[in-house]
C-alpha cells in the first residue's frame, strides 16, 4: 500500500494573497446533513488556502457557503438529486458556485422584515450584503441552476454591522435550516 504524504501549505501575506492552482469542487446529498458537511469541508478548504478559522474572511466565506447551500437544500430540491458545490480562486478573491436541480426556481433577496421570529428569507440578503457580488445562471448541461458569488480576501475585507443592510440581531440567526450555521 502507498501512501502520499500531504505537504504544508504555506500561506502567503495578506498582501501577496492570489489563488491561482486552487479549486475545490464536490457533490453533496440533498440533506441538512449534507449542507453541513458542505460548509464543514469548504471551510476546511478555506484554512489550509490560507484563510484561518476565526478570521472576519473565513466567517463570511463560510456563512455564504453555509447559506447558499441550505437554499440548494430547501428550495433546489429534488429527491434523489445531489447539489454541488465548487469553490474557485478569482485573482484574490473566492468564487462560491452552488448547483441545484430545480430550475424554475429563481433565486431573489427578500426584503428584510422588522419580524426576526420567523423562519426564513433571510438568506439571500446575507449572501448579498457579504458578498462583493453574486447571482445565478441555468444549467446547460441539464435542468437546473447555479447561484454563484463572489467575495474578496484581502486586507480591507471587514466584517462591520454598521454596513449591513440588516439589524445586528439578524445577522447572527444562522441559516434557514436548524443545524446548518451551527457547529454541529
Amino acid at each position: 500500500m502507498t501512501s502520499n504524504p500531504s505537504l504544508p501549505v504555506r500561506p502567503l501575506p495578506t498582501a501577496q494573497r492570489r489563488f491561482p492552482w486552487h479549486h475545490f469542487s464536490m457533490r453533496f446529498s440533498s440533506t441538512p446533513r449534507g449542507a453541513r458537511l458542505a460548509r464543514r469541508l469548504a471551510g476546511e478548504r478555506f484554512d489550509a488556502w490560507g484563510i484561518p478559522y476565526g478570521s472576519d474572511t473565513h466567517d463570511a466565506l463560510t456563512l455564504v457557503v453555509a447559506e447558499l447551500s441550505a437554499n440548494a437544500v430547501c428550495h433546489g430540491l429534488v429527491p434523489g438529486r445531489d447539489f454541488r458545490l465548487c469553490v474557485s480562486a478569482e485573482g484574490t478573491a473566492l468564487r462560491i458556485e452552488v448547483t441545484d436541480t430545480r430550475g424554475e426556481r429563481i433565486p431573489v433577496p427578500t426584503e428584510p422584515s422588522d419580524d426576526l421570529d420567523g423562519d426564513g428569507g433571510r438568506g439571500l440578503v446575507l449572501v448579498a450584503a457579504l458578498a462583493d457580488r453574486w447571482g445565478w445562471y441555468p444549467c446547460t448541461d441539464g435542468p437546473g441552476k447555479t447561484v454563484w458569488a463572489v467575495l474578496g480576501t484581502g486586507p480591507a475585507r471587514r466584517l462591520d454591522s454598521r454596513a449591513h443592510p440588516l439589524p445586528p440581531a439578524a445577522l447572527g440567526r444562522g441559516s434557514v435550516l436548524p443545524g446548518v450555521g451551527e457547529g454541529v
